[in-house]
This record gives structure tokens, sequence and C-alpha cells, in this order.
């Protein structure tokens, strides 16, 4: 099973923050740290991953925030 996750994607020159499995977006911002606040807050309430995309729509950054192993493999 995927883990579900709030992504923050480059949109046309604005940033937007999508649902994993979502075909549309949440809410677009002007600025990508409007967007990543707003997706890491979400994250947050809803114990899922945060995947922070850069402007060639690659993941740069990812954190989690729920359901860690403990403690950690490795």
């Amino acid at each position: 099973m995927a883990k579900k996750g709030q992504h923050v994607v480059p949109n046309n020159g604005r940033w937007s923050v999508r649902r994993q499995g979502a075909s549309k977006v949440t809410r677009t911002f002007d600025t990508q740290k409007e967007a990543i606040d707003s997706a890491r807050s979400a994250a947050r309430n809803q114990r899922t991953e945060l995947y922070i995309h850069g402007r060639d729509g690659r993941i740069r950054e990812r954190d989690s925030y729920g359901n860690d192993p403990f403690p950690p493999k490795g």
C-alpha cells in the first residue's frame, strides 16, 4: 500500500498542494513557502508524509509526520 501524503508541486509559475493520488490540486499559492506551510499543517493533522518538489518536479525534500518505525532501521 502506498503511503498517503501531501505534495508541494510547481504549477504554472505558482506552487500547489496536492494530496497523493488526487487528480486536482487542493490549493495554489504564489510562493513555495506558503504552499509548504499549508501542506506541512495538513500532513501533521493527517499524520502523513510531506513531499516538497523543486521547480524541475523532482522531490527535493521529504518529512514524515506519522507512523515512523521506532527504533529506526539502520
